[in-house]
């Protein structure tokens, strides 16, 4: 075989997409063949025989061209073995995935090469050296390994969602809650769709009112784990209370005469009111996720949670982990 050596750049960015949270067979058959397709030389593969090549080779492939390129030798495969074992909690893998799993990959050496600023996944990644990952969540607060996953409809529940639940007492990222944005209520659809067949630990769905269509096309796919929150009225910003978002408008507009939010009632909805607000203000156009950044930064007490918001955390909370 002829190797071009992977930088450490690119070492530590495959490893980073290894350890995200995604399907097993997608995420590891697309960077194993990147992998294969740009740093073996000889012999070369094309796509389309790499497309029908046994998942075993691909991973012997893989797992060569990354162990020549960190020069290092390793007999420890502690890491690896907890990979297998959190990926096959999390998903349910076949025989096949399995192969893609069961590799040699030298993660001991891997794990010296990344610093201290990196994403939750390598900080779980580096924690399996250690004796209980999960304590080490615990303690560190870096999401992973996941016991829980909540999908909902925009970036302001994604946003904000995690932020409550710290004022409420119940650390998203120390408990393995790990939330995604869908991007729209037909997404949320697709994504539970996406992961319900597949996926071992409990889905929590979190939609607007106006979704009670999409309710009815999840229902019937839900588990005796899964749960699903449809908002009482209008959508997630119709949550915040008055006084949080008066508090978020000061700390936006501060030498701007900011006006009151007393008329809020006569809109029809709170981003109604928002996009009136900003507009005649002279202010940017408003955006709901430079908006979620700013009333984040305002969450302070728990007089910030609204009732409704209060009722989802304790939902996402009492939603059961299977052993």
């Amino acid at each position: 075989m002829k190797i071009k050596p992977l930088t450490k750049e690119q070492i530590i960015l495959s490893v980073d997409r290894l350890t995200r949270f995604k399907e097993t067979e997608t995420k590891y058959l697309r960077v194993f063949k990147e992998i294969i397709t740009n740093n073996l030389i000889e012999p070369k593969f094309k796509k389309s025989e790499l497309d029908e090549m046994d998942y075993k080779k691909i991973a012997d492939l893989a797992e060569q061209i990354i162990n020549f390129s960190l020069k290092e030798t390793n007999n420890n495969f502690l890491i690896n073995q907890r990979l297998i074992d959190y990926e096959n909690s999390i998903f349910n893998l076949d025989s096949n995935v399995q192969k893609l799993l069961e590799n040699k990959i030298n993660y001991s050496a891997i794990i010296k090469l990344l610093g201290k600023d990196i994403p939750n996944n390598l900080k779980f990644l580096k924690s399996l050296e250690l004796a209980n990952p999960e304590q080490e969540r615990i303690e560190h607060c870096f999401c992973f390994p996941l016991k829980k996953l909540v999908i909902c409809e925009g970036i302001t529940e994604e946003t904000l969602l995690p932020e409550f639940a710290k004022q409420y007492g119940y650390d998203f990222d120390q408990n393995g809650v790990y939330v995604i944005s869908a991007g729209g209520k037909n997404q949320v659809v697709k994504y539970f769709y996406k992961y319900v067949d597949c996926i071992k630990i409990p889905i929590f769905v979190l939609l607007d009112k106006d979704a009670q269509e999409n309710l009815n096309e999840i229902k019937p796919k839900l588990r005796k784990i899964d749960k699903i929150h449809i908002l009482k009225s209008g959508e997630f910003e119709d949550l915040l209370p008055n006084s949080l978002i008066s508090k978020t408008l000061k700390y936006a507009t501060q030498n701007i005469s900011m006006g009151t939010v007393e008329n809020i009632e006569n809109y029809s909805s709170k981003v109604e009111f928002l996009e009136e607000f900003f507009k005649h203000r002279g202010l940017h156009e408003f955006k709901k996720a430079d908006f979620a950044q700013l009333v984040k930064e305002n969450i302070n007490s728990e007089e910030d949670i609204s009732e409704e918001i209060n009722e989802i955390i304790k939902e996402i909370k009492g939603t059961k982990v299977p052993l």
